[in-house]
């Protein structure tokens, strides 16, 4: 089980050894690193001494003046700034998809552009958004993206919306999303030091259905890592990105 994978090919071809098969709960592009500015389509355009004043901007909830600096960056490359991002994500998207190993269930994060993955996603790899599918007995629920924020970023859709799918997958054993619950623990980044968004359709369908695990990752450096709700063991699965780790499921 891996999330927030931001680039990190190598390790990814390894996450599945010893498993039946490999979750991925999104977030596959590395647009940048908050660690280190070298690192992903924004310092490969603009460098890292660019990446770290936009970290620093976003850092400080100063978003008006992160895209005002953004915009005034994009006017000295050629091409449209769509597409440019595009070419950059599919170069990523082709590396990652590849390191997939077979099987592979995945969904997206809120920095994944869902429309691509159709070009990419090779036999053996299922993406889920909303639906359910049954590995090793039991049933697994995928939920993608994220909820609207200041940061906007590719996939992230209305409360409304993303309640309708988390209410598609009805009752089962493990939900599985990008996002965590609204719970405060989960939800809040001790080194970003913010509240990231969590999902209360997410929350309530954990206390009605009561699946045995809620497995997410979306936030890079919780407050809890581990907590249970009732009957569900809610775990964040890892900044796999920075570890390299996956986390294994036993049951």
């Amino acid at each position: 089980m891996v999330s927030d994978v931001h680039g990190n090919a190598r390790d990814l071809a390894t996450a599945g050894e010893g498993a039946d098969a490999l979750v991925c709960l999104g977030d596959l592009v590395l647009f940048l690193d908050y660690a280190d500015h070298s690192r992903g389509i924004f310092p490969e355009l603009f460098g890292a001494e660019a990446a770290g004043r936009l970290v620093a901007l976003r850092t400080a909830r100063r978003f008006d003046e992160a895209r005002d600096f953004g915009r005034s960056l994009w006017g000295s490359v050629d091409g449209d700034r769509l597409t440019v991002i595009e070419a950059a994500v599919r170069k990523q998207y082709a590396e990652l998809f590849d390191a997939f190993p077979t099987p592979t269930y995945a969904t997206y994060g809120n920095v994944d552009i869902p429309r691509l993955w159709p070009e990419f996603a090779r036999p053996g790899t299922t993406v889920l958004d909303g639906e359910r599918v049954e590995i090793g007995g039991r049933v697994f629920g995928f939920v993608g993206g994220g909820l609207s924020t200041p940061m906007r970023t590719p996939y992230e859709i209305s409360d409304e919306e993303y309640a309708a799918k988390v209410e598609a997958l009805g009752e089962v054993d493990v939900l599985c999303s990008h996002i965590p619950p609204d719970v405060p623990d989960l939800t809040y980044d001790t080194v970003a030091r913010r509240f990231e968004r969590g999902s209360a359709a997410l929350l309530a369908a954990i206390r009605r259905t009561r699946p045995r695990y809620a497995l997410f990752g979306h936030v890079h450096q919780p407050l809890v890592r581990r907590m249970r709700i009732g009957a569900t063991e809610c775990v964040n699965v890892g900044h796999f990105a920075s570890t390299g780790r996956p986390w294994s499921l036993v049951w």
